[in-house]
């Protein structure tokens, strides 16, 4: 599933060719997404001119004159931008935005688990943001906000930090490659950690985070950024997905646990 890195990698790649742009056309071959697309999304968009771009959490808020298109890209969904000839749409294209300049805006989704929705009024009163924690890579993140929010939990750590309702975007991939780097173990109890091991949580966090954008997040199953291509990031793994590798820090064994149903990966030796 395409996590924030996978995300902001998107909206950095589509919003500097349809800012300020007016779509001329839009095409819906298949409305039923996770939730249905509007009857009248066709007639709501034509003519309008994108105003803004940006992220919340895993969802891309296009901000129109009317209103905001918000777009999540589900299991294995995608935006694609064309220039020029407009190659012709596949099975799984399900929705194209044309703007006045000949841009192609396209979302590809296989399986169908994402979502394109509009919003007439501010996009934090829909239900699925009102209720947000705050963003990983913001100046609200800090080591007291964490320590705060873990005061009297004994949840896991690992499942406090994939919290949405404490901090958004921070998915199975990255929640196991921050805490290697703030050398604490999955598992621990949240209401164990000191301020100076949030310090260290937040600092790893947002540089595991920050990382991932910069190399194009990592390589999905099916997600490729705005050109078609993938992330390099998981070429930087230091534990996610290599159980029974020896640890790049130490040499011990990785090993590997569930936690909330997802597959938890650590070093014993390096993670307290």
């Amino acid at each position: 599933m395409p996590e924030l890195p996978e995300v902001e990698t998107t909206l950095r790649g589509i919003a500097p060719h349809i800012l300020n742009q007016k779509i001329t056309q839009v095409i819906v071959r298949q409305p039923k997404l996770r939730w249905k697309m509007p009857d009248d999304l066709v007639q709501i968009l034509q003519g309008q001119v994108v105003r803004h771009c940006r992220r919340r959490a895993k969802y891309l808020l296009i901000e129109l004159d009317a209103g905001v298109l918000m777009i999540h890209l589900g299991m294995s969904g995608s935006l694609r931008i064309f220039h020029g000839r407009q190659p012709e749409a596949g099975k799984h294209d399900h929705f194209d935005a044309i703007f006045a300049d000949g841009t192609l805006l396209r979302y590809h989704d296989p399986r169908r688990f994402g979502a394109i929705l509009w919003l007439a009024g501010v996009a934090e009163h829909h239900d699925l943001l009102k209720n947000l924690g705050v963003e990983p890579l913001s100046d609200e993140f800090t080591a007291s906000y964490l320590l705060n929010q873990l005061r009297g939990k004994n949840r896991a750590i690992k499942l406090m930090i994939m919290d949405n309702a404490i901090v958004v975007g921070v998915g199975n991939i990255y929640a196991n490659e921050s805490l290697f780097q703030a050398a604490l173990l999955p598992n621990r109890s949240a209401n164990s950690l000191s301020l100076k091991d949030c310090e260290n949580l937040v600092s790893a966090i947002k540089h595991i985070l920050q990382r991932a954008i910069e190399t194009g997040g990592s390589t999905l199953r099916d997600f490729v950024n705005s050109d078609g291509k993938s992330g390099y990031f998981q070429q930087e793994y230091k534990v996610y997905g290599r159980a029974g590798e020896m640890c790049k820090m130490c040499g011990s064994l990785i090993e590997k646990t569930v936690l909330g149903q997802r597959g938890t990966f650590y070093c014993a030796n390096c993670q307290k």
